[in-house]
């Protein structure tokens, strides 16, 4: 933060996920304001505390390097992945590496021109503005942002017909960090002006262990053991969030049900009270599963025949329920729906009906 200037409050905003996520422990997305604020005080604080992605974390220590040798802005990024993987972990990284100011917000929290364009014209020399879920940023503010990025200024029209006249406004060189879920839903001029692109990964379990020994040491978990620890990676589903969040549960449940004894049994007894397994499903995850396997033996099955039997939304199933089963080869999606594979039969400890051959099923009506 550049000494002398009071930090701007952030432009914060309340869009909410799909309610399941809400219900959910093992969910990428923050569950409250709470979370995010606990989450707050566990994010690494520069580039060398930053755990995994590490060609990312290559690619911005160079890029970081080269703007502050040249005293410059650094270089606007996009960041696109899963919710939970550290997006806005490292935009308050780039800030304080840059030793510069950071401004939050969002794409939901823009809805008119004025709103971006004072955010733009209270930037200062090589300052931050970090716009998550970028993709839900409206195209006409989409527009301003082009020639700001680019040239440094912005141009709006004020009047209309023969009164119209274009106003320039210079803004400071800035760097715009642009976090989404979706990159699909970005246009291609909006993704042509940012220098990196780099899509966010899900961690291994050993870079999920060191994060959970950094984040045991800030929470005092002084009883914390390798063993214990594991054991909630191996539950994360890949995501950090995910796995702090964990973390905090097990802190809790060994608070008041051992006495502070913080080990093995104890997390895999809070896991099982809130309901995840050892391979990080929860009911949801194995209701959706075995739907499949028990009412439609083992599919292939609809979406939307899925979703009418489970009551719930198509969309919420393919967006909170399916990447990671589809991640862990437990589904597989087919031209004819969703089917359970033999790996998933196998945890469930069902027994499913081999796939009718089309080609058979072909013959047979022709005869």
């Amino acid at each position: 933060m550049r000494p002398g200037r009071p930090p701007d409050p952030p432009i914060l905003l309340s869009y909410s996920a799909h309610p399941m996520s809400k219900h959910r422990i093992i969910s990428g997305d923050p569950d409250d304001q709470r979370d995010d604020q606990i989450a707050a005080t566990l994010r690494p604080q520069q580039l060398d505390q930053y755990v995994g992605q590490s060609a990312l974390v290559e690619r911005l220590t160079i890029a970081l390097r080269a703007a502050q040798q040249r005293n410059e802005s650094m270089e606007h990024v996009l960041l696109h992945g899963p919710p939970g993987l550290g997006k806005t972990s490292l935009a308050f990284v780039i800030a304080n590496e840059m030793g510069a100011h950071l401004t939050v917000t969002s794409g939901p929290a823009l809805t008119r021109p004025a709103d971006l364009v004072g955010l733009l014209t209270k930037l200062q020399h090589r300052d931050v503005l970090f716009i998550d879920e970028i993709h839900r940023l409206p195209i006409a503010l989409e527009e301003y942002l082009y020639s700001a990025m680019e040239d440094y200024r912005i141009e709006f029209t004020v009047d209309s017909g023969m009164h119209a006249k274009t106003i320039t406004l210079p803004v400071q060189p800035f760097c715009l960090i642009g976090a989404t879920t979706r990159a699909g839903g970005i246009s291609g001029p909006m993704r042509a002006r940012f220098g990196i692109v780099h899509h966010l990964t899900y961690y291994h379990q050993h870079e999920l262990l060191t994060i959970l020994r950094r984040s045991a040491s800030l929470l005092d978990i002084t009883t914390a053991d390798d063993s214990a620890l594991s054991t909630i990676a191996d539950r994360s589903r890949g995501t950090p969030r995910v796995a702090n969040r964990l973390l905090r549960r097990a802190r809790d449940y060994a608070q008041i049900k051992r006495d502070g004894s913080f080990d093995t049994q104890s997390v895999n007894d809070a896991l099982k009270l809130e309901g995840v397994d050892e391979i990080g499903l929860d009911e949801i995850d194995r209701q959706y599963l075995r739907t499949i396997a028990e009412i439609y033996r083992g599919g292939p099955v609809g979406l939307d025949t899925i979703a009418a039997t489970l009551s719930e939304d198509p969309g919420t199933l393919e967006d909170m329920v399916e990447p990671f089963l589809l991640q862990i080869g437990f589904l597989a999606r087919t031209r004819r729906g969703r089917q359970l594979t033999p790996r998933a039969a196998d945890h469930l400890g069902v027994t499913i009906d081999p796939p009718p051959d089309p080609d058979n099923n072909l013959f047979n009506d022709q005869q």
